[in-house]
């Protein structure tokens, strides 16, 4: 019996917040217990669905699938499955919610049973739009997140919350609704003999076919909505209010997931859908990355807050991502994946520590603070790993995807790769900077208010939240193949699709293959009949076999 553990992995917090829903609204301690709860029996999916995946070269690209028709008339199904990207981003989302859960746990007193249902009906939206293989599907999920993110900031935020709601709303609405109109032009437009379908797979086969005009508006329309969400400059307005304004718990699951899914987007959609319009509109997508970078850790340096120092580091930080899928090489498109990741722990224990900071002073002015260290001294010990892991120290997570991008960007085949690279190392000295000067500001030097001597150092529940936050960092910097060798079949298989469609601007041309090779060097027919000794060049090669002679 195939036990649907992907559905079940979707849908887990979503009962949870039906559990909530009908608990007494004076329950506080339940409503949180129930929702750490299910948070942790979401992680226990999660690994389960990680265990199932195959991560070797000749496995299906996508895993796990369940397809059931949902509106069987217009062509939508209940489609999910995942690839490699898909699955080391439903991990980490995995991780982190019962880490959300625990940092409000004390922060947020206030209708609390309604801030655990919006948490875990986000999880819920988040980890069904990283599984759809269905557009509709993924649109309903993709705007699903919309909602109880907006009700996080808008409700539980600072004093300026409405406005940094409403913005945050505004601005991913109008891409969304750009996007819905691109998703129905496929609809019309790219007609296989099964009929009109809203499957991906299927749509995948056959948009690439449409003509280079028309790719254009629709990577466009599609490339619009995920900017905003990632969100590039100059459209990344909303984001240094939302984090502001949103409270500790809600600025980690922005800057830990939802920020993920703008570039999760272009690599699921708008690269492999539109590759002729992908190769186009590159070099503009990698001049805003690397403008992103320099941009956002400019603006670091012009903060006085610190939330909304880490903010603008996020702008950088997926500006690093965005320049590695732009140069569209297999290091490059590794590293952006990866770098993903790393943001995710990394700059989602940034938003913990500076939340942690707050419950104890109830201000985030760097000046109110100073000499902390001495008081804390775990708490600034903790805050150190992951400072260094932000900025790209060797030996943390951050090292390894800076280091595959820009590796990738100077291997690029676009115009002045080598420039785009040099300016985005110009970035991670400046973010050296900025961090830096922020734990200098806040934890050294002489204490500024009375107060300082007196902050407590990390509760048991705060170590509980820190310790798989620092573990997760040293272990992605000390040993990250496991992760990479899950991201790298299926960022191999992106590089060959783009590269069969505009020859040696990315990738590799498709090979010449005689009759005689292929009796030769016959193509497995399953996951299980390539030889494990063989090398991962000679397996490119079949790879490149089985897909020019099918």
């Amino acid at each position: 019996m195939n036990i649907p553990w992907l559905t079940i992995l979707i849908f887990l917090p979503m009962l949870g917040a039906v559990g909530v829903a009908l608990l007494p609204r004076e329950e506080h301690g339940q409503h949180r217990a129930v929702g750490l709860g299910f948070m942790l029996l979401t992680l226990g999916a999660a690994i389960a669905v990680a265990l199932e995946f195959d991560p070797a070269p000749f496995a299906p690209e996508f895993q796990l699938q369940t397809n059931v028709p949902w509106v069987p008339s217009l062509g939508i199904g209940y489609h999910v499955g995942i690839d490699g990207i898909a699955l080391v981003l439903i991990l980490l989302t995995a991780v982190l919610g019962p880490l959300v859960v625990l940092t409000a746990w004390k922060s947020v007193q206030t209708q609390v049973k309604e801030f655990v249902i919006a948490l875990l009906v986000l999880q819920t939206a988040m980890l069904g739009a990283f599984s759809a293989l269905d557009l509709v599907l993924f649109y309903v999920f993709w705007e699903a997140m919309l909602v109880p993110m907006y009700l996080l900031i808008g409700v539980w935020g600072s004093e300026r919350r409405i406005y940094a709601a409403v913005k945050f709303f505004i601005y991913t609405m109008a891409g969304s609704l750009l996007m819905l109109v691109a998703i129905l032009y496929l609809y019309y437009a790219a007609v296989g003999p099964a009929g009109r379908t809203f499957d991906f797979p299927e749509i995948l086969r056959l948009a690439p076919g449409l003509p280079l005009a028309a790719q254009r508006w629709l990577f466009l329309a599609f490339a619009l909505s995920f900017a905003i969400k990632v969100p590039m400059v100059p459209l990344h307005t909303w984001l240094p209010d939302a984090h502001t304004e949103a409270p500790a718990a809600g600025s980690v699951v922005l800057a830990g997931v939802l920020l993920k899914m703008g570039a999760f987007g272009f690599l699921r959609y708008a690269f492999p859908l539109f590759p002729d319009a992908a190769a186009a509109f590159r070099p503009l997508v990698a001049t805003l990355a690397v403008v992103g970078i320099v941009y956002g850790a400019l603006m670091c340096l012009a903060q006085r807050d610190m939330k909304r120092l880490v903010a603008y580091s996020s702008v950088s930080h997926l500006g690093f991502v965005m320049l590695g899928l732009s140069a569209m090489t297999v290091e490059g498109l590794t590293g952006g994946v990866y770098q993903m990741l790393n943001h995710g722990v990394s700059t989602g224990a940034l938003f913990v520590l500076v939340g942690l900071l707050y419950e104890r002073r109830h201000t985030r002015a760097m000046a109110d603070y100073g000499g902390i260290a001495r008081a804390a001294p775990a708490l600034a010990a903790l805050w150190m790993l992951v400072t260094l892991a932000s900025i790209g120290l060797p030996g943390t997570n951050g090292f390894v995807g800076e280091f595959l991008i820009l590796a990738g960007s100077w291997n690029s085949r676009i115009g002045g790769a080598p420039w785009f690279a040099a300016v985005g190392a110009i970035g991670v000295i400046l973010g050296a900077v900025y961090m830096l000067w922020m734990f200098q500001r806040v934890f050294l030097g002489p204490n500024r208010k009375a107060e300082n001597q007196t902050i407590a150092d990390l509760s048991g529940r705060e170590w509980t939240i820190l310790v798989p936050l620092a573990a997760l960092i040293v272990v992605m910097g000390v040993h990250p193949q496991p992760f990479l060798d899950r991201i790298e079949p299926s960022v191999q298989r992106l590089v060959d699709r783009l590269g069969a469609h505009h020859g040696a601007e990315v990738g590799t041309p498709p090979p010449s293959i005689d009759r005689q090779e292929l009796i030769l060097h016959p193509v497995p027919t399953t996951p299980y009949g390539q030889p494990p000794h063989l090398p991962p060049q000679f397996l490119r090669r079949l790879q490149e076999l089985r897909r020019h002679h099918p």
